[in-house]
């Protein structure tokens, strides 16, 4: 039976939810953006009056304010989206069980044996009627097509892209259009003249493998339609590569005390999401961005798997003791587990450690969890961490990342 896949994607989410909870704004142009206060200040989403003023995703305020004098700009408000990334679901559960997320605003969809256009068109019109906001459906036979028909045409709008009509259809589509084709791998793929999805499908593997690796492979079997990845079941566990958590700081990190202190936080953060999704992880690794935005990453192997925070932020400091040497202040760093095993994993112990001191501070950070849950984020902190009040007073991200 051929498959029959959808890829729905609620238009402009974000800032289509904040407008029909504030009706006065409807007819503007609206952004979503950080804290500028915080260094936060970025356009995390848009409306299509924002978009006409040539308002782009991730620009700072300030630019998209010199784009648009009347922009208004409204904070993230990440629970409420929450909520309606959850109706969503409950109304594609109506066509399937075979529903897998990607991000709070999008989901493929197996639907095979029905009528797929027609399942699309039904779905688009619920989440009009009852969400009160618009989505754009891709229809095909693969999940990296039917992202690719999501798309190509918004808002509300239904695109099938089949077996018969995917050489017309996708491939004149410029090659970024593609799922994973991001800024780096479109400029590699561009200096070899490949701007085109069809330029990359027809491109010689020896070539992509020599340039990508075994990546070259897999984009080109993308772009040829060859993807048979299954939709995850919604109540499935697709595997996690890796969680991680950044943050771009109030002020310039300009010393190891700086550091130290987001690094605690931020592997707080992180090492929660590992314990709550069952897992430990086996390599630490950390991403840093200087102010005038160079950006280094390093990883290591842990001598032991963890998920206690205290031993994810030693990981951290020792990798960034040995690869940073202070050319430049800090403004944004990163923490990320990788090499992820379960957490009920048979782990041989080490004999040089203390395993009673490492099952007090796991009972420890079990303990955080729950207060954490009950009264909120502030409600016990790290006393290192009322020493520098700005630094202090971050927030972890509400929404951590995670890959798959």
């Amino acid at each position: 039976m051929e498959r029959v896949i959808l890829h729905s994607d609620m238009n402009n989410f974000y800032a289509s939810v904040e407008c029909l909870y504030r009706p006065q704004i409807r007819n503007r142009p609206v952004v979503v953006g950080g804290d500028e206060e915080l260094r936060h200040g970025i356009v995390l989403a848009k409306n299509y009056r924002a978009k006409a003023a040539s308002i782009r995703t991730g620009e700072t305020l300030r630019e998209a304010r010199g784009k648009c004098p009347g922009l208004v700009v409204v904070p993230p408000n990440y629970p409420l989206y929450l909520h309606f990334a959850k109706y969503a679901r409950q109304i594609y559960a109506d066509f399937t069980d075979r529903i897998e997320p990607f991000g709070l605003d999008e989901a493929w969809l197996d639907v095979s044996g029905d009528n797929g256009v027609a399942v699309a068109d039904e779905i688009r019109r619920r989440i009009k009627g009852e969400l009160g906001i618009t989505a754009s459906v891709g229809v095909s036979y693969n999940k990296i097509f039917a992202k690719l028909g999501s798309d190509i045409k918004k808002p509300d709008a239904t695109t099938l892209i089949s077996r018969e009509n995917y050489r017309s259809v996708a491939w004149p589509l410029p090659v970024e259009d593609l799922l994973y084709v991001g800024p780096a791998t479109k400029k590699k793929l561009l200096r070899y003249g490949i701007d085109t999805i069809g330029k990359l499908a027809a491109a010689p593997l020896p070539l992509l493998r020599r340039v990508f690796g075994k990546v070259g492979y897999v984009l080109h079997s993308f772009a040829n339609g060859f993807d048979g990845s299954p939709v995850m079941r919604l109540d499935e566990e697709s595997l996690l590569k890796s969680i991680g958590n950044s943050t771009t700081t109030p002020r310039d990190l300009t010393c190891n005390d700086d550091v130290r202190l987001i690094l605690f936080v931020l592997s707080e953060s992180v090492c929660a999401r590992l314990r709550e999704h069952g897992f430990l992880c086996r390599t630490a690794a950390i991403s840093i961005r200087d102010n005038e935005l160079f950006r280094l990453e390093r990883q290591s192997k842990l001598q032991t798997p963890s998920n206690t925070s205290g031993e994810i932020a030693a990981a951290a400091m020792r990798l960034f003791r040995q690869n940073y040497f202070w050319p430049k202040p800090i403004r944004s760093i990163g923490v990320r587990c990788t090499d992820l095993l379960p957490a009920g994993a048979l782990l041989q112990s080490s004999l040089f450690g203390d395993e009673e001191n490492r099952r007090r501070q796991a009972a420890l950070d079990r303990t955080i969890d729950s207060l954490r849950r009950r009264f909120g984020h502030f409600c016990i902190q790290r006393a290192s961490l009322l020493a520098d009040k700005p630094l202090g007073s971050i927030t972890p991200n509400p929404i951590t990342s995670f890959t798959r």
